[in-house]
């Protein structure tokens, strides 16, 4: 496929964001940034929420991950359906019973200026190194198919891409990431299932005739029993029950979305249609997944390295033109959300959480704007920045890094809000960075030398409940009794 026709299309695709960026961002301030006025239709934020969780890593690492896990990771997805019946019952309405803007500030009702920071700190760690990820992979891919032909260095490309998403976020904020993200969720599904027929029809097969293999096949196992594997199928089920908890409703960008919503029935419609949705996509992916697997082996052709780059493989190099150009713009799309989306809730966490300009009254709304603005572009470059220290050191399917990587960074989010929420003690503010930090670096020896210590048992995505577990127990330690005053 040529780099030009690639280009092309996704010129013309940034030109659509564009577009409506230009509808969506007049007369915009900082609570349109932050909050959308409050004015987002449920439904359309639920639709766009489609795109922004499953973000390129999903797109393209889910595929691949089909051939060592199986139907493994749909156990995951089933817990989410639990933790986000929690959000959706407990968080939300604590949301916006506070009237919240940034979520963390929850913390500093509930326990102190320490703990505040201490949650902030942990969501910015966690959303720069989760969304440097999801746009490490479409950028790389642009790299590859693109820029590479004509000798523009990884970092121009990084540059690029970065400047796209700091100008259509820039003014907007949430209330341009609404729309956009409607956009961006239809082109991705839009892609996934013209895949699954250019495969199907490169095959020679129907759709029946596909599900059918993939149900007789190896690949659709969805329940591993052995205790000691990381698919185990308890261990994901509850897993996917606390991430969904903590990387959607302890997370600044998701919630930003539902509660930029006009009521807190109306976020919680949108949670659970969101919910539905989610499960169904989710099914398609590893559908997908499957049907790459079949269609290399029914074709003789040689795997991959890397599980990650097995759709790639197989749209551009070995369906055609279209198939290509497809997968491309489906990976884009799939990309540019949870990039726009961590952009504007970093700038947002940041401006709030530790600069204060929702409280600043010597502060004119220009100059809140200015201050916001400056955030923006810089967060922008944090990105820029820690993209290519990935692309350095990047050797695992990144999917697997990610639920990682949040295991260690979400564990104390996690170990905090349900110390707030289900106990009545207060803290010791000052001592929770400490049991903040020193949870995830006990969890990490555990995770090191578990087959060791624990005969054999390897930790997996379970490691996020242990890490929360860890950060409530400190807390319980440094318990003292709470002020009566304090809100729950």
């Amino acid at each position: 496929m040529s780099p030009t026709i690639i280009l092309i299309c996704f010129l013309a695709y940034t030109a659509l964001l564009f577009i409506i960026t230009w509808f969506t961002a007049r007369k915009s301030t900082n609570r349109s940034f932050f909050l959308g006025n409050k004015a987002s239709p449920w439904f359309v934020v639920a639709y766009g929420m489609i795109g922004a969780s499953m973000s390129g890593v999903t797109f393209m690492s889910v595929p691949g991950w089909v051939g060592t896990a199986s139907f493994s990771y749909m156990m995951v997805v089933v817990g989410y359906i639990f933790g986000y019946t929690v959000i959706a019952t407990v968080l939300l309405p604590l949301y916006y019973r506070l009237n919240l803007t940034s979520i963390y500030s929850y913390l500093e009702t509930r326990f102190g200026f320490w703990s505040y920071k201490t949650g902030a700190f942990y969501f910015i760690l966690s959303r720069t190194i989760g969304a440097s990820f999801r746009m490490f992979l479409v950028v790389n891919v642009l790299q590859i198919f693109i820029f590479d032909a004509w000798h523009v260095p990884f970092f121009v490309t990084v540059l690029i891409f970065i400047v796209l998403i700091l100008l259509y976020t820039f003014k907007g904020g949430i209330k341009t990431i609404i729309w956009t993200d409607t956009i961006q969720t239809t082109f991705m599904l839009l892609s996934l299932v013209i895949s699954i027929y250019l495969i199907v029809d490169s095959m020679g097969i129907n759709l029946g005739e596909m599900i059918n293999k993939v149900y007789l096949s190896n690949y659709s196992k969805m329940i591993f029993t052995d205790w000691s594997d990381k698919r185990f199928f308890l261990k994901e089920l509850f897993s996917g029950t606390f991430i969904a908890i903590v990387m959607t409703g302890l997370d600044q960008e998701m919630m930003q979305k539902n509660l930029s919503c006009r009521s807190l029935r109306d976020a919680q419609k949108n949670m659970f249609t969101f919910t539905g949705i989610m499960v169904f996509v989710n099914l398609v992916i590893l559908f997908l997944g499957a049907s790459l697997y079949i269609f290399t082996s029914f074709k003789g052709i040689q795997l991959p390295v890397r599980t990650d780059d097995l759709f790639p493989l197989v749209a551009i190099n070995h369906l055609g033109p279209v198939a290509g150009l497809v997968f491309l713009i489906g990976l884009i799309s799939a990309a540019y959300p949870s990039a726009d989306g961590a952009l504007t809730s970093l700038t947002t966490s940041f401006s709030i959480d530790f600069l204060g300009v929702n409280k600043r009254t010597d502060l004119s709304e220009p100059e809140k704007k200015r201050i916001r603005q400056m955030v923006h572009i810089v967060f922008a470059a944090l990105l820029l920045m820690v993209i290519i220290l990935f692309r350095a050191i990047n050797d695992r399917a990144v999917i697997d890094k990610l639920f990682t990587v949040a295991g260690y960074t979400y564990g104390p989010l996690l170990g905090l809000y349900a110390f707030g929420l289900f106990t009545k003690f207060s803290v010791h503010d000052r001592w929770v960075p400490l049991i903040a930090l020193l949870s995830p670096v006990i969890c990490y020896f555990l995770s090191e030398y578990s087959v060791d210590i624990f005969h054999g048992y390897r930790f997996g995505f379970e490691l996020l409940i242990l890490n929360g577990f860890i950060t409530f127990a400190g807390l319980f330690l440094f318990r003292k009794k709470r002020d009566p005053k304090q809100k729950k």
